[in-house]
């Protein structure tokens, strides 16, 4: 505290000899050791409110910034949230279903456009159909001349 060494105190001792008689002298150092014992434990005190003061400034400062984690993860939370009920995704989906109706779609003569045009996607499913259902139908077989009943001979008697 005030960076006493042997030296100094040593003279110290002996300027105090010499000033104080050898009587007195055990009193005066018994009012000096108090005098510092008090002054220890008063800085000792100032140095625990101190400590005390830096505790609660820095608690406050965390708990502010404890605060602002929170609300920043609550906001985080609910654009989370908000972007999850945006992009819902169908559990539903079957990309054969959808490869299936695309081509559907695509093979499909548009019901807009008049017989003039010519559809660039190819021919129309009933057109497709057409040749196909005629095809599988057999063809009927050609009629067979059904021999006529001969007639019988005619007699030359008559």
């Amino acid at each position: 505290m005030f960076d006493f060494d042997f030296g100094k105190l040593l003279i110290f001792g002996i300027v105090a000899l010499a000033v104080i008689p050898p009587k007195d002298l055990p009193r005066v150092m018994r009012t000096v050791g108090q005098a510092l014992g008090r002054m220890r434990r008063m800085a000792a005190e100032f140095q625990g409110q101190f400590m005390d003061a830096m505790r609660e400034v820095e608690l406050d400062s965390v708990k502010k910034e404890l605060e602002s984690v929170k609300s920043d993860f609550a906001n985080v939370q609910k654009d989370l949230n908000a972007i999850e009920q945006s992009a819902k995704i169908d559990a539903s989906f079957d990309p054969a279903m959808a490869i299936h109706s695309e081509q559907s779609h695509a093979v499909e003569a548009p019901k807009d456009i008049g017989q003039s045009e010519i559809s660039l996607t190819g021919p129309t499913l009933e057109a497709a159909r057409e040749p196909a259902a005629e095809a599988a139908a057999p063809a009927a077989p050609p009629p067979v001349a059904e021999p006529e009943a001969a007639a019988p001979p005619r007699d030359a008697a008559e």
